[in-house]
């Protein structure tokens, strides 16, 4: 008497409903980036987790479960906002050549361009608007956003600059006058809704390079 056996299940056989890794994690992207949007939208105080979830069709138990409490949230979108804004490290050094000013052009174009990414912007707006009732989201913006670059920088300028800089403290302070000076002016003007034309933010970033240089240099 043959035996019938029940066909083995697929190795890719799921519960009914229940999502993929790779699902969760969509799902947990679209969560971050519409809570990030509703922050800047409405500002932490009057944004709710019920609002986000309402946003993107989640349930509040699984938000809470991940996250725990609005704050945890706010800063787990923060820091998916400054890691899709960071400029990688390698288009920096690949920016860098053998002409130092030219260096530093290159590299003050691709910051310039990166911060006023509609990311880049989205993300200093909403660090200023926070930074004064949290005062640990401007830091923390600073430390994992723009700590790597100004690492970076600290580094060319003491290859480029050999003997210059008396210390570390120095090097960093003067990287940090270039990213003020460079990326930091076209970036507030456009924070605060004036538009600038492709022709003279490159003006602007020229003008500040040379500036900046003349300035180290004398």
């Amino acid at each position: 008497m043959s035996q019938t056996t029940a066909p083995a299940k697929s190795a890719r056989h799921r519960s009914p409903g229940r999502p993929t890794r790779e699902q969760a994690e969509q799902r947990n992207r679209e969560l971050l980036d519409k809570a990030l949007d509703l922050f800047l939208e409405n500002g932490f105080e009057r944004t709710t987790i019920e609002g986000i979830t309402g946003a993107v069709g989640m349930a509040k138990r699984t938000v809470y479960a991940r996250y725990g409490d609005k704050e945890t949230l706010f800063k787990a979108a923060l820091q998916r906002a400054i890691d899709d804004w960071i400029v990688p490290l390698d288009q920096l050094r690949a920016a860098e050549g053998d002409d130092f000013e030219a260096s530093l052009l290159a590299i003050g174009r691709l910051l310039v361009a990166n911060i006023l990414s509609p990311a880049g912007l989205r993300l200093m707006r909403i660090t200023n608007a926070e930074s004064v009732r949290m005062p640990e989201i401007g830091e923390y913006t600073v430390r994992h956003g723009t700590g790597p670059t100004l690492d970076f920088l600290v580094d060319l300028l003491v290859r480029r600059l050999p003997g210059k800089f008396a210390t570390a403290e120095d090097a960093s302070a003067i990287a940090y006058a270039f990213l003020h000076l460079v990326v930091g002016g076209p970036a507030n003007v456009m924070a605060w809704g004036v538009r600038l034309s492709p022709e003279e933010i490159e003006r602007q970033t020229q003008h500040s390079v040379r500036l900046f240089l003349h300035g180290v240099l004398h």
